[in-house]
């Protein structure tokens, strides 16, 4: 992997952003990775309105990494409370999956929940369908935690479900 470029993102990288994401999680591009959620979910996995809230949110922020072809990853990171961060949209071109830049993104999620708020516990939400990257985060320290959380079947803009299964498990790793 070349150098990267690893920093919060601006109000100008929405567009980059979106194509990332969308890229990532929707439909046949997503196919060429292998964290695709295109069997689960159509439509958008995001819009630039939201991308634009998370970027204007003293309480959370979006970490992108650039190298010189442009935005390659991004991950959005969330303050809980005074204990816990949590980190999601954890996007990688997926050409560039399986390079270690996703492991590289969690790493440097986790540091900044640390520094800027302070975070002892990291949480991450998952479909329990995704068992290889239950697996993938299982090796990064994450363990599930017995929570689940509902899937928002109201909320389109996260996407059209294909299935009435969804939900979402609740892994936990404690920091520092």
């Amino acid at each position: 992997m070349t150098e990267l470029l690893i920093r919060d993102a601006e109000a100008s990288d929405i567009p980059a952003l979106h194509g990332l994401i969308e890229s990532a999680y929707r439909g046949e591009t997503s196919r060429a990775g292998w964290t695709t959620e295109a069997d689960l979910l159509g439509g958008q996995r995001t819009d630039p309105q939201e991308l634009g809230v998370i970027i204007a949110d003293p309480n959370q922020f979006l970490l992108t990494a650039w190298d010189r072809s442009g935005l390659v990853a991004c991950v959005r990171v969330l303050k809980l409370s005074d204990e816990a961060g949590y980190f999601g949209m954890l996007s990688v071109r997926p050409t560039l999956q399986a390079s270690g830049l996703g492991r590289r993104m969690v790493a440097a999620a986790e540091a900044a929940m640390a520094g800027r708020f302070g975070a002892r516990r990291s949480r991450i939400q998952v479909f329990p369908q995704r068992q290889s990257l239950i697996a993938w985060y299982e090796r990064l320290g994450y363990a599930p935690t017995g929570e689940t959380a509902p899937f928002p079947y109201d909320d389109l803009r996260v996407g059209q479900p294909l299935r009435d299964d969804l939900s979402f498990i609740i892994l936990e790793k404690r920091l520092g």
